[in-house]
């Protein structure tokens, strides 16, 4: 199920003697669902002209009349936002539809519950909790609050992972501590995660982005003082990540690959495969798909990673590969035989060796200011997301229109859209000179 709402923060409209009043305004939250409109205080002030109409936020580096920052109060507005979200997704899971009053009743109860942890956190915080305990607890919260993956977790848990190992490194000495994080100690840390731990520059830049996420969160809910982290912005050089797809030809190769009857465990992959390249699905979607899913000329989806409601019609070759599978009954009542994603990025690169998809790929990645290259056949560059990107570059190419890909990817702006239109533009641009041998 799926609830359609709108969540705005907006300024009271207040007038003096017909006079609209612009200083000192009160900020609400307006959720808006199935025709009915819901007002919610947010116990917020500010002026007008430190107001984003745009982004509905307070502009960064003002404050109000109480010296709350900018970045106070938004936090707590991206937090009263969050948790609205939360309280509908909890009822799409249940096919429920709530009333204004139920919603009303879960905010007022969860922000009186969070106000009160706040208090105490606030109160001795910093002289109570070491770095690593309040570590765990914006894993805890934001885990909560965001509906975290599993990857997510294992993301800041490896965050974790690396933090405790530059505190015990004989070199660095550096104890863990929010003091720590001085912009000399964030450079420190940046020079241990390229120097000991040999992290590609992009993998270093995202370790940063982590730690930086953690500090202002912490900083904001006054656990400690330290706010270097806002004005550090290291330039690593980085190249742009290539896009790894199979063109026609390729996924034409693997589509009459005579499997060798060794190796029959590669032709559902392959079908799997074939399914993302012509749906545009990510694996964990596939892997969670379920009959229930399938219409008769499309399937309706919520996505793993973003919870997006999708509506993907059906082509001639996906609806093949559902109707193969439609006599067996998977576990689970699975629409397709999906495999663990590490077993199955091992046997797509391997079946697309078989199909002989060798084209030398050449990688180009920073250490420091290291450049490595490294050449590969294009099979070891293969992986279940690869049928996603694929399905991307050949809808573009075809002429589709990127919004309508984008309302089958669930990509909400074009930013993220932008490397695959510069594909699709030079794929046309070489087809183009076919015409000169006519």
């Amino acid at each position: 199920m799926n609830i359609k709402r709108n969540i705005t923060f907006q300024l009271e409209s207040r007038k003096k003697a017909g006079v609209a009043i612009v200083d000192n305004v009160p900020i609400r939250m307006r959720v808006v669902f199935g025709g009915k409109r819901i007002e919610f205080t947010t116990g917020y002030r500010i002026d007008v002209s430190k107001w984003d109409s745009a982004k509905q936020r307070v502009k960064n580096g003002c404050s109000n009349k109480l010296k709350q920052t900018a970045a106070e109060i938004n936090a707590d507005l991206n937090r009263y936002e969050s948790l609205v979200q939360t309280i509908f997704k909890e009822y799409e899971i249940q096919a429920m539809m709530p009333t204004p009053d139920d919603i009303k009743t879960l905010f007022n109860e969860r922000t009186k519950i969070e106000v009160a942890e706040g208090e105490a956190d606030s109160s001795d915080a910093t002289a109570t909790l070491s770095f690593w305990e309040v570590l765990d607890r914006f894993i805890e919260e934001n885990g909560r609050l965001k509906s975290w993956t599993k990857a997510s977790y294992q993301k800041f848990n490896a965050m974790k992972k690396h933090l405790q190992d530059f505190g015990s490194d004989k070199q660095f000495r550096c104890p863990i501590e929010f003091e720590t994080f001085t912009e000399h100690g964030l450079n420190r840390y940046l020079v241990f995660l390229s120097t000991k731990l040999k992290m590609l520059n992009s993998t270093v830049d995202n370790q940063i982005s982590f730690l930086k996420w953690f500090l202002r969160w912490s900083y904001e809910k006054n656990y400690h003082k330290v706010n270097d982290y806002q004005s550090f912005r290291p330039r690593l050089k980085n190249t742009q990540k290539k896009i790894i797809f199979l063109t026609q030809e390729e996924v034409a190769a693997i589509t009459n690959l005579t499997i060798p009857a060794t190796k029959q465990y590669l032709e559902r992959v392959r079908d799997v495969l074939l399914f993302c390249c012509y749906t545009g699905l990510r694996y964990s979607d596939v892997a969670n798909l379920r009959r229930s899913d399938v219409k008769e000329n499309h399937i309706e989806i919520t996505t793993v990673k973003t919870s997006d409601s999708l509506v993907i019609e059906l082509n001639r070759h996906s609806r093949a590969i559902i109707e193969k599978y439609s006599d067996v009954n998977f576990k689970g009542d699975k629409v397709l035989p999906v495999i663990s994603n590490q077993k199955m990025n091992e046997y797509v690169k391997e079946l697309g060796e078989l199909a002989e998809i060798n084209t030398p790929i050449r990688i180009t990645q920073y250490i420091g200011n290291d450049r490595i290259d490294t050449i590969y056949p294009k099979y070891e560059l293969l992986s279940t997301h690869t049928g996603r990107k694929t399905f991307i570059c050949t809808a573009l190419a075809l002429g589709i229109p990127p919004h309508v890909v984008m309302k089958w990817t669930g990509h909400s702006d074009y930013k993220a859209m932008k490397p695959y239109i510069d594909i699709a533009d030079s794929i046309k641009a070489a087809a183009m000179t076919k015409f000169d041998s006519l």
